[in-house]
Parts: C-alpha cells; structure tokens; sequence
C-alpha cells in the first residue's frame, strides 16, 4: 500500500481524526489525499494532498477541512464505478470513509460492489451507526445542547414559563434523551416512541395546581416540531408556552475531550486497518476498546431501547 484517500462528513472530531489518520498514514510513508465535498467530489475527482503540516491546529475546529455535501448522484451505479475509476486513475489503494449510516453505506457498498480497500469509521451526532457504542461526534453535540438548555432553563424559571427545545435527531431519538436527562427536564418526544399529548398535559396542569412555575420539553426534530408541540400545550393548558430550535449549532463547535481521543485513537486504528489489508470494516470503540465491525453490520439500522432512560427522566422530574 502506498496512497490511501479520506472521505468525510461533517461533525465536532472528524476534524481531530483525520489529524490522527494523515499522521498516521504519513509515519508509516504512504501519501494521503483529502476527498473534498464528500462523494461529490469523489465522483468529480476533487482531491487534495495532505501532509503533517496541512493538519496543523484542526484538532480543535468543528466541523471538516475537507468541506462536504449529500449525494443523490452516488445512488446510481454506474456513477460509483466512475468514482471508483477516479480512486484507482491516482493509484490510491485504500479510502477511509467518516461518516454516519450514508456514508458508511457508500462505503459498503464501494467495497462489496467493487472491491476496493475501504475501511469506515462511526462519525454522526445521531449517534445511530449499528453495533457502535458511541459516535464521533455525539458527545460534543450533547454537550452544546446541554450548554444551551441551561441558560434556556435560567430564562423559563424567572419567567415561570413552560419552554419546548428542540433538538437534533431525525431518526433517533439519542441527543433528545441524553439531554433530557442531563437537564433534569420534565418530558422528553423521540422518534422511537409515541406522543400521548393528552396524559402530557394533565402532569402540566396538575403540576401548575401544586405549585410547579416551570418545565422543560425536550423534542426531538423528527417526532414532531417544537412550535406544534407548543401549541398544543398552550390550547390545552393555558398555559404560557415558549420554543427554542437549537438547530444546526449541535453539529459545529470545539471537539470535546472525549471526541478528541476517541478521534485519535479512530483515525489510527482506520490506517492500521488498510495497512493490514482489512477491507469492508468499522472501526469504532467498544467497551473503551478499539474493535473492528463488518460495514454490512454498522449499516442496518440501529435497534436502541430507550424505555429506561425514558422512565429514569420522569422518576426524576
């Protein structure tokens, strides 16, 4: 092996993790190429050479040097043989792909389909990568929802006003319930459960009769929108209802600690992987050791039960 090829997506430690991977890769004398814009810029051979110095002062910055972007063209075939084409014209024998389900599915299916040397490695807030303990990524969106529903609870308990948040998480529910829980929030919507509105209310009211001046709701973006959520609450109660949409500020900011080293100890372990002739693997943490998962497992979807955590936050409120 002699060039290897990262490809991202972006969240707080990819940044951190190709660090490690040109670091890597660079000690043991291969060259590495930055794939810009993600399969997009695979596909129209838009790529960089990295070197120590060009991944000098990015392991705090979020988000990716190596920008990115959604590919509907790489859905088709017989664009990823021309993808394909574009890796093997430069010689590149290996692509670490960082990314969450999509772009660990692009990378399963350039190994499956074509055989080339791919390797993925677990990088989304949703934190919903099968078989993986915890994301690249996860942990710093948690925390920068957690910073901000903090100052939103300051606001909701001077003002003695019910605030619904809404935070990130379209298919799961991961953020919503690691915030809920973090925030010593009163109830919590995700995707993975049902909303009983109705039994949702009467605790609101009830709680309103005993006393209780405030409550915070957290709403995951894709079980409902936090303006609807508000609107109900508000008809059925009475009651003053505000919302915050934390929006995309989840995806960026500073690596955390956690993700940094996890980000180190990833984007190693990718390089080692294709060195060794690995192919068709995630390299992911589990049990705060680094394991290897076949990508046709990391990418089916993610069975999390989160009835526990679910009943942990309402004993709590």
């Amino acid at each position: 092996m002699k060039k290897i090829a990262i490809l991202t997506r972006d969240c707080a430690g990819v940044n951190a993790a190709i660090r490690a991977a040109v670091r890597t890769a660079t000690a043991a004398g291969l060259e590495v190429f930055g794939i810009r814009r993600g399969y997009d810029g695979l596909i129209d051979g838009d790529m960089i050479s990295l070197d120590r110095r060009s991944v000098s002062n990015i392991i705090g910055r979020g988000g990716t040097i190596l920008k990115t972007s959604r590919s509907e063209r790489f859905l088709k075939s017989e664009i990823r043989d021309a993808a394909v084409l574009n890796l093997r014209s430069r010689e590149i024998d290996g692509l670490i792909v960082m990314g969450g389900n999509g772009s660990l599915t692009g990378a399963h299916l350039l190994a499956s389909e074509h055989g080339f040397q791919t390797v993925g490695l677990p990088a989304t807030i949703d934190n919903d990568v099968n078989g993986v303990d915890l994301s690249l990524g996860a942990d710093t969106a948690v925390n920068v929802a957690m910073e901000a529903l903090d100052k939103i609870r300051d606001t909701a308990t001077s003002l003695e006003r019910i605030f619904v948040v809404e935070v990130m998480g379209r298919l799961s529910g991961y953020i919503a319930m690691q915030v809920a829980l973090a925030g010593g929030c009163e109830e919590v919507l995700v995707p993975e459960y049902g909303i009983d509105f109705d039994e949702m209310c009467d605790e609101i009211k009830a709680g309103n009769e005993k006393g209780k001046i405030s409550w915070i709701i957290i709403v995951a973006e894709g079980k409902a929108g936090a303006s609807e959520v508000a609107e109900r609450i508000t008809e059925e109660t009475g009651l003053e209802t505000r919302v915050a949409v934390l929006g995309h500020i989840q995806r960026g900011g500073s690596p955390t600690a956690y993700d940094r080293i996890m980000a180190a100890r990833l984007g190693h372990a990718a390089v080692e992987a294709l060195i060794e002739g690995k192919s068709g693997i995630c390299v992911h943490l589990r049990d705060g050791l680094v394991s290897r998962l076949p990508l046709e497992e990391a990418v089916k979807p993610k069975l999390t039960d989160l009835a526990a955590d679910y009943r942990l936050v309402k004993i709590l409120s």
